[in-house]
This record gives structure tokens, C-alpha cells and sequence, in this order.
């Protein structure tokens, strides 16, 4: 075979037919899952500890959090100084220093500097890979350590390791940190590096994973009746991250046993119909994630092999804008729907991947038999979501009813399971709640999955620990909006999105009918964005329930008493039970100075008791509410 014009052929040790390069690929795939935990707290911590939702400007937030993209672009000079292997064990260095220090710290400033300086010190890491680890290691290390990384978030339930307390997590930090610097170590340069294609396609390619293969994407609402259920987004997560897994290896022979024309129409095809699908779900994702891993494959097929250290800056930049721009039209009105980033992504990893030619030459001759090539393939779809529908299966708890006409009520604006000093409290919310033993938990601001919060399925976490089934009601979108949880038997659950009124984030209000002693009682949990506009609208939902039961209004209603808009609810029959019994203020939680989170009823409830605990998992502060009727 004759090669390309400025081309060499790669001779790569290969076993089985599948290319090898073991102590690159490692380095690339464990440094990926340091980078990706540092990423998961320093996102978060822009928010909660950097400013504050809302209220500190996006642009303010996007300007810190571009300093720690910017910075590592000087990696281009100091690797003209010391050579690129320099700055790939700095950054693998600085990057494990700073992940085992993450582990130690509880929360704070410590907390937001070091993410950042771990985020910082990965990209530097990544430049170095860029300059240094040989072709064939890319897209194996690349997709590796966006499947791991997938798989461990979901076996560990949905809170990072860095989040846990007590010695387990310390374990494993300090194995994979340790292996990450042992395999850099080991790892020569290679002459024959992978293209600057491969290396852009990095940062897009974490970006469209964090959207569409995190734990919420399969959008179940609900925990459905009287049965098992493995939590739909667990499986989709799987078949996603076992998809990227496999197309690195199989992509190789594949190519050489069919007309590579065949496979640079099939995976853009099929990433840009996973994108631009309107339905989410198990084949989305899959189609999503083969069409990523494999458009990934064909770049690294490419013969150009311009700056790839600096493309995979330029890349890991992309991610940073796509990032704000989708999450910033929830703040504030960019002019566009967010909907059109990944769109617009997705475009750009389809016409990366298919590139300008690709090096035939570079293109590995070996051929695997179909029989292997098919059950290869089923054993990578397969044993992934075998290995996560055992870790994470979930026995749906059972009805329970109440005697007499007394139930406890918790309503709580969780700010995404964040904490006064930014660490994710999801279990010590769970502990707080089950100490007060609730029937009922209203919960705002349940995060399902943004990629901005971590990723996390704040719902499913909080709902395993204490017990309780949960019904999800979407708001801002499909991952983000509140919830109810109960085990009291329930039916009529309705999500009704309310009018945006000139703010960019949509709300709704949640409706539902309870049974309690044998009586029904109506729920509207919502938390309202635009009160001015929005209370008319909850309080017709609310004045419509009671016209046949007892109503409980409750959620942030980001109202105080002497509001006007109180005034709308208060017309609709509801009364504030708390004026009588000390009108305790709920926010700011540190300080509070405003009761902005309410427990409102309609005639036929009174209230046995009630309080607002100081605790500090929130900047809300919870209203607990003994409520019995009448």
C-alpha cells in the first residue's frame, strides 16, 4: 500500500486485530476521569460559592470561568521551552495534587480553588496528550474516559466521591491518582500523533455527553405503581457509555472490511438524528453515542496533524461557551432558544468526522470475522447495562395509608442539593427530612442532570433515602423543575406550565389529589418565577381543587406577606397558617431576613404544628408543617 503524501504508516502492537498502545491509553482514560471530577465540583461551585443563581450576572461567571480554559494556552510556550512531555507530567501532577486535596476539603473557597486549579491543571495535561500520546491512543483513551467515567457516576448512585465522607472514598481516589502518575510516567512521546481533528473533537464531544447521556436522559417523570423498575436514564447512561466504548475498537476493522464512504455517512447520520431527535429516550442515546464514538474514529483517521495541542484547547473552549450559552437563557434572554447549542455542536462533530479525506494508509488491514464482530459488538452493548441495572435496580416503595386526619407536610427549595458552603448534601438532606418523618415532601429546584450542577439525579437520590416514590414535574426543562414525594395514595398528578411573563426561566405548578385518613386533599407544589403574573394562574389552579377538597398550596413562592400578589391568593380562599405562629423567615439561609417559602391552606386544614429548622443544606430554609383536617 502506498502512502499518503506526508503520511507515515503507523506500526502499533496489535493484539487480536485491535490496536494497543497500554500505558497512553491509560494515561489518557484515568487522567479523563480526574479532569471530569474536578469538572463535576467546579461547575457547581461557580454557582453556589463563586455567586450566586440569579443574581451574580452570567457574564460576570462566564469571565472567572474562562480565566482556567485561557490560562492552560500557554502551555503553547512553555512547551517550546521545556518540550511537551514537561507539560504533560506538570499537568498529570498538579491534576492528581489537586483531586486528593478536593477529597480532604468540606466545602468553601478551598473547595471552588482547587476544582479550578484541577480543571486548569487537566487541560495543561490534555495539551501534553496532544503533543506527545500516539494516534491509536486518542479515540480508545478519549472514550474510555467519558464511558467510565458515566459508569462509575451511575454505580456509586449518583454522588461523586468527592461529595461522600468517611475512608471508602479516599480508596479509590488515591488508587486511580496514583496509577494516573505511574502510566505518565511510563508514557514515551510518539512521533506519530493523533490529528487536530481528534483533539477538537474532545471538548464538543464532553459537552453533547453531559447533555444527552447523563442520568436524566431518559425524562421518566415518575416511579411508576406497584412495581420494579430500573430507573430508565440508568439504562440509557449505559447503552451510551457502552457505545463509546466499542466504536474505538471496532471501528478499525470495520473500516477495512467495508467502504469507509459507508461509515462517514452512517455515524454523522446517526449522531445528528440522536441531536436533532424530539423524543429522548434509549435509542436516542444510542444512536447519539455510536454516531459520536465513531465521527471521534474517523478524525483520528485523518491525515493532518496541524497544532493538535493547541485544537484541543480551542476544543475544551468550545465546551466552556456551548456550556454557558445553553444554561445562561435561563437567567437571561440571549435571543435564541438554547435548544439550537447542542444543534449547532452536533453540526460541527458531523462535519469534523467526516474531514476533508482520510489517510487509507493509516487505516489497519487485519479483518475480524462476522461472527466475532457480532458478538463482540452484543457483548459490549449487553454486559454495560447488565452491570448497572444490578447496581442501580430499584424496588418501588410500597402505598401506605394514614390513619386518622393528621399528616406532616415538608415543603423545601433544595437549590439543587448544593449546601451553604457548596457541597452536595443530597443524603443529609434525605437524613434531615426522614428525622422529621414526613407523608408528604414538596421539593423546588430538583436538578435531574444539568451538566452545570454535575450531572447528578437529585431526585432519585433524595427519594432512595427516604424511602418514598417521587413524581417529577418539569419546569425550566426536562431535567429541572420540582417534585412531590409521598407514599400515601395518590392520583390526578398534573404538571401545568405557567406563563414566562417576560422571565427567561418556565415554571409550573404541580397538582395532585391525596388520600389521607380516608379523605382527599388537593396539592399544588410550585415555584414561581414570575409571582406578578404567575400567582393569578396558581391561584385559579388552586381555587379549582377546592371546589370539592381541602387545598394545600406550598412551594417558593418568592412572595413575603405584604406583597400584592399575596393578596391574588389570599382571594382564592388560601390563609398563611405561619403569621399566627411567628411569620419565621426562610431566606437568605445563612441570614434570614423574608419568608419567601410558604405552606398556604383552604378551608378544612388546620395546622398541629409548625416550624422552620436552621439547616444548611440550601439557602432556603424548609417549612415542616403538622397539618390535620378538619
Amino acid at each position: 500500500m502506498i502512502p499518503l503524501p506526508g503520511t507515515t504508516r503507523i506500526t502499533p502492537v496489535r493484539r487480536g486485530g485491535v490496536l494497543m498502545s497500554r500505558w497512553p491509553i491509560a494515561t489518557l482514560t484515568l487522567g479523563l476521569l480526574l479532569l471530569l471530577d474536578a469538572l463535576r465540583v467546579f461547575l457547581p461551585s461557580l454557582i453556589t460559592l463563586y455567586g450566586r443563581a440569579g443574581d451574580t450576572p452570567p457574564e460576570q461567571l462566564g469571565l472567572f470561568a474562562a480565566l482556567w480554559f485561557v490560562i492552560p494556552f500557554t502551555a503553547i510556550v512553555i512547551a517550546r521551552f521545556l518540550g511537551p512531555r514537561a507539560v504533560l507530567i506538570g499537568g498529570a501532577a498538579v491534576l492528581a495534587a489537586t483531586r486528593i486535596a478536593l477529597q480532604a476539603t468540606d466545602g468553601g473557597d478551598p473547595q471552588l480553588y482547587l476544582a479550578s486549579a484541577g480543571v486548569c491543571a487537566g487541560l495543561f495535561f490534555l495539551y501534553g496528550c496532544a503533543r506527545t500520546l500516539p494516534r491509536t491512543a486518542a479515540p480508545i483513551g478519549i472514550t474510555l474516559g467519558l464511558a467510565l467515567s458515566g459508569l462509575l457516576h451511575l454505580t456509586i448512585d449518583h454522588m461523586d466521591l468527592i461529595w461522600q465522607d468517611g475512608l471508602f472514598p479516599w480508596f479509590p481516589t488515591v488508587l486511580v491518582s496514583a496509577g494516573f502518575l505511574w502510566s505518565t510516567l511510563k508514557t514515551r512521546p510518539d512521533e506519530f500523533v493523533a490529528p487536530t481533528a481528534a483533539w477538537f473533537l474532545l471538548g464538543p464531544a464532553l459537552f453533547l455527553t453531559g447533555q444527552y447521556l447523563g442520568p436524566g436522559a431518559a425524562g421518566t417523570d415518575t416511579w411508576s405503581t406497584g412495581a420494579t423498575e430500573l430507573a430508565a436514564a440508568a439504562s440509557v447512561a449505559a447503552l451510551g457509555v457502552a457505545s463509546l466504548s466499542l466504536i474505538p475498537f471496532a471501528i478499525a476493522p470495520l473500516l477495512a472490511n467495508a467502504p469507509v464512504r459507508v461509515y462517514r455517512v452512517l455515524f454523522p447520520a446517526g449522531l445528528l438524528i440522536g441531536i436533532f431527535s424530539p423524543v429522548a429516550g434509549v435509542a436516542q442515546a444510542t444512536l447519539l453515542a455510536a454516531g459520536l464514538g465513531g465521527c471521534l474514529g474517523l478524525a483520528t483517521l485523518s491525515p493532518g496533524r496541524r497544532r493538535p495541542g493547541a485544537a484541543l484547547l480551542g476544543g475544551a473552549l468550545l465546551f466552556l461557551v456551548a456550556t454557558f450559552a445553553f444554561y445562561a437563557s435561563y437567567d437571561a434572554d440571549l435571543g435564541f432558544p438554547n435548544t439550537v447549542v447542542p444543534m449547532v455542536v452536533g453540526v460541527l462533530v458531523a462535519l469534523t468526522g467526516v474531514g476533508r479525506g482520510l489517510g487509507r494508509d493509516l487505516i489497519p488491514t487485519p479483518r475480524i470475522g462476522l461472527p466475532s464482530l457480532l458478538s463482540g459488538t452484543l457483548a459490549a452493548l449487553l454486559l454495560p447495562p447488565l452491570l448497572v441495572a444490578g447496581l442501580t435496580w430499584r424496588t418501588i416503595p410500597a402505598t401506605q395509608n394514614v390513619d386518622g386526619g393528621e399528616f406532616t407536610l415538608v415543603a423545601y427549595n433544595i437549590r439543587m442539593g448544593y449546601g451553604l458552603t457548596g457541597t452536595l448534601d443530597l443524603d443529609r438532606i434525605a437524613a434531615w427530612a426522614a428525622s422529621v418523618r414526613p407523608d408528604v415532601v414538596l421539593l423546588s429546584e430538583v436538578d435531574r442532570g444539568w451538566l452545570l450542577n454535575g450531572g447528578h439525579d437529585d431526585l432519585d437520590r433524595i427519594a432512595h433515602g427516604l424511602g418514598l416514590r417521587y413524581y417529577f414535574a418539569p419546569a425550566a426543562d426536562r431535567l429541572w423543575g420540582d417534585a412531590l414525594l409521598t407514599n400515601l395514595p395518590v392520583r390526578e398528578v398534573v404538571s401545568h406550565r405557567l406563563g414566562k411573563h417576560d422571565y427567561p426561566t418556565g415554571a409550573q405548578a404541580q397538582t395532585a389529589a391525596l388520600t389521607v385518613g380516608g379523605r382527599e386533599i388537593g396539592i399544588v407544589n410550585t415555584h414561581l418565577q414570575a409571582p406578578a403574573g404567575q400567582a393569578p394562574e396558581v391561584a385559579a389552579l388552586a381555587k379549582s381543587l377546592a371546589a370539592t377538597r381541602p387545598v394545600i398550596l406550598a412551594g417558593d413562592l418568592n412572595l413575603t406577606k405584604d406583597d400584592p400578589e399575596m393578596r391574588v391568593l389570599t382571594a382564592a380562599g388560601l390563609t398563611d397558617p405561619l403569621i399566627a405562629r411567628g411569620d419565621p423567615p426562610t431566606s437568605p439561609a445563612e441570614n434570614p431576613v423574608k419568608r419567601i417559602d410558604h405552606v398556604l391552606l383552604t378551608p378544612g386544614l388546620e395546622v398541629v404544628e409548625a416550624s422552620v429548622p436552621r439547616v444548611p443544606f440550601s439557602d432556603h430554609l424548609p417549612v415542616v408543617v403538622r397539618l390535620r383536617l378538619s
